[in-house]
């Protein structure tokens, strides 16, 4: 018999499923406040137009301008959680997001003041990436390796489960009780419900604080941030391929809207629960392909789960549902929950790419939360500059292609122990080393 005093103590529940135990109230936090920023997601760009912005395409200016303003706060909050440390920065971002959205229901969508809306939907935009990001950066700087892909999954799993998934959800219910203004509003709870239960739940946890050496003063955080591209030009590549996973995302909530609940005939509602059920399946083969990258490698994930599977799955979720018609929702929720599992091929990105720069993993989240706002700008910017020219056929045909370039791209992904290699990339592993030999 095995002496009890030397027996390996029994992992708890949340070690056995990869979530940090210290951080459990930061992941629920960050569930509800991503609920909040998720309710406008399905219904604002159209409700937009009738309301002050005029059309389609200008309301997707508006929201262009939101993804710049995320694209900046989600690079900064890298860095800026460095130097300041992720707690603070998550209260930044709170702060900046209620404010301004209060600010944007009552002076911009109030008196339909489309400059307003431009400005205080714009300046908002820098407040969930401080928010959520920050904790990711919190999540790598604090996780296991060995489990980093898992507890990146749960991060995810938390974000994609609020955007768009519940907020759509929360929004197809109370719309018909209490209009998109009286939704909006209710929004603003849930923010700032989210950011109590994250900031207070995870006070005094490690990882929290300053995480740069204390001489190290902000201004050369940011500059860590950007020298990075020539230090380490892989990384760029990662923030290239981080863009392009999203970006048909937020493109496709530009005109999908429209299509699906007026063209195609499914209604709001249904349009807004088909949103949530993408985005339900999403977050659940987040946590699944977070545990498949710690096994068959993380960038052998991303390319064949992440980048190959969406290329078919947002041709699918778009061409087959219009073509059918209304009669066939339940193959547009098909089609719908496969681009959702195949968006979540590309989680492991979040783990890979800060261990492609060991020495400068500030930096290199800096560049890879760049990519997560970036796609907030990419995919409505591409959507507002092909719709007119080409249709929404035309733009998904765009954004396949873009997913099949961010196949290409993730194979030059490599650890720094792959690049002197001469073969094909192998795939890494948790522990940083190659999953497949690499001759020399």
């Amino acid at each position: 018999m095995t002496d009890p005093a030397t027996r390996a103590p029994d992992r708890g529940l949340l070690d056995r499923i990869g979530l940090p135990k210290p951080l459990v109230l930061g992941y629920i936090g960050v569930l509800l406040f991503m609920i909040g920023d998720g309710v406008e997601s399905g219904f604002i760009a159209p409700y937009m137009a009738d309301h002050g912005a005029g059309t389609d395409v200008k309301a997707g200016y508006v929201i262009t301008v939101y993804g710049v303003a995320v694209m900046l706060a989600s690079w900064f909050s890298g860095a800026l959680s460095e130097v300041w440390g992720p707690r603070t920065v998550m209260w930044v971002g709170l702060g900046i997001w209620a404010v301004f959205d209060a600010l944007y229901l009552v002076f911009a969508l109030g008196t339909e003041n489309y400059p307003m809306m431009l400005i205080l939907y714009g300046i908002r935009g820098f407040g969930y990436p401080l928010f959520a990001f920050g904790f990711l950066v919190w999540i790598t700087g604090s996780a296991p390796k060995a489990r980093l892909g898992t507890a990146v999954g749960w991060f995810y799993f938390a974000f994609t489960g609020g955007l768009p998934t519940l907020g759509s959800l929360w929004s197809s219910f109370t719309i018909p009780a209490i209009g998109e203004m009286g939704t909006l509003w209710t929004a603003l709870g849930l923010i700032l419900l989210g950011g109590a239960v994250a900031l207070v739940g995870a006070k005094g946890r490690e990882g929290g604080d300053r995480l740069a050496d204390p001489d190290v003063t902000t201004g050369q955080s940011l500059f860590n941030s950007v020298s990075i591209i020539w230090t380490h030009p892989r990384v760029l590549v990662g923030c290239l391929v981080r863009i392009i996973n999203t970006a048909p995302e937020f493109g496709m909530l530009v005109y999908l809207p429209r299509i699906f609940s007026d063209d195609v005939g499914f209604g709001t509602d249904k349009w807004l629960q088909l949103l949530a059920i993408i985005y339900g399946t999403n977050i659940f083969f987040n946590l699944i392909f977070g545990a498949v990258s710690d096994k068959i490698g993380w960038r052998t994930t991303i390319a064949t789960f992440g980048a190959f599977g969406c290329a078919v799955s947002v041709t699918v979720l778009y061409f087959v549902p219009t073509w059918l018609g209304p009669d066939y929702y339940w193959v547009a929720v098909l089609a719908g929950m496969l681009y959702g599992a195949t968006l979540a091929g590309f989680v492991p990105i979040s783990a890979l790419i800060p261990n492609m720069a060991p020495e400068n993993k500030g930096g290199a989240m800096a560049l890879l939360n760049l990519g997560a706002g970036g796609a907030a700008f990419v995919g409505p910017a591409v959507a507002s500059l092909f719709l007119p020219l080409v249709g929404a056929g035309g733009v998904t045909i765009v954004f396949l292609v873009l997913y099949l370039v961010a196949m290409v791209l993730t194979f030059f992904l490599k650890m720094p122990e792959e690049q002197g290699g001469s073969a094909a990339p192998a795939s890494p592993s948790p522990t940083g080393k190659s999953s497949a030999p690499t001759p020399a």
